[in-house]
């Protein structure tokens, strides 16, 4: 009698946990469902916000565009190649660098930018003239900074060998220091700074303050007073970004497209 009693709680138990689990779920999914337009309108909101960042750096190099006359891209990073697997404009690059399935693990020798893992695709924004030449190259470039994640869009002529702006969207690095990545003295820097040199290498960096002249000063912006590891963090950045296992692929090819 008394393991009848015991089997029929057991059972009885074991019923409400399942009802308990599958309203929960329910819920989980009627929340999540309802919840999608507004997390695709912060996304849109989010990409909204940078993209004006691009617009104020191109108007600042005299080159004044509307958000609509941007060629949003998708970009396989291993081929260099144009993707058109999904709406470029709905991509979320960290989601995708968090997941196994759609990014790859970056070789320590290559991650100068000490992200670890990067998404196997890229959005790019593409500038073109009226005869569908490409003018303007816009990346999205990412690396960790002192304290922070550094991120910007880095903007390059057509040639894509000739930087003509970097612009940060997001980063926490210290106020008054690190931070100073964002003043325009210091991004002014950056307008028609050549990245590689005659032979095709690329040289552009972050030389230390203060620094006197080297071979790849004409490569190199002045690094920011008591920033060091800021400083570095954008070398790094930017050197993996345009390497091999970044854009490099990429660049290549529109490269080899306007010979």
């Amino acid at each position: 009698m008394s393991e009848t009693v015991s089997k029929d709680n057991t059972l009885r138990a074991l019923g409400v946990a399942l009802a308990v689990a599958f309203v929960c779920a329910l819920l989980v999914s009627v929340v999540a469902v309802g919840l999608r337009p507004v997390h695709k309108a912060n996304i849109e909101a989010e990409r909204i916000a940078q993209l004006e960042l691009v617009l104020a750096a191109l108007s600042d190099i005299g080159r004044a565009q509307t958000i609509d006359s941007l060629e949003a891209r998708l970009v396989n990073l291993a081929t260099g190649a144009f993707d058109e697997s999904m709406d470029p404009t709905t991509f979320d690059a960290a989601r995708a660098a968090s997941k196994p399935a759609t990014s790859v693990a970056i070789p320590a020798d290559l991650d100068l930018a000490g992200l670890k893992r990067r998404a196997l695709l890229a959005q790019v924004y593409l500038v073109r003239s009226s005869g569908g030449v490409i003018d303007l190259v816009i990346l999205p470039v990412s690396g960790r900074g002192y304290q922070s994640t550094l991120r910007a869009w880095l903007v390059l002529d057509g040639d894509t060998r000739t930087v003509r702006a970097l612009k940060f969207y997001q980063h926490g690095e210290t106020p008054g220091v690190g931070a100073r990545i964002e003043d325009p003295e210091w991004e002014a820097q950056w307008r028609d700074l050549p990245a590689y040199d005659d032979d095709g290498v690329l040289r552009i960096g972050v030389r230390s303050h203060g620094a006197g002249y080297s071979d790849d000063a004409q490569y190199q912006v002045d690094g920011i007073s008591g920033a060091t590891r800021t400083a570095q963090g954008v070398d790094g950045m930017l050197r993996f970004w345009m390497g091999e296992f970044g854009f490099g692929p990429f660049l290549q090819r529109i490269r080899e497209e306007r010979l």
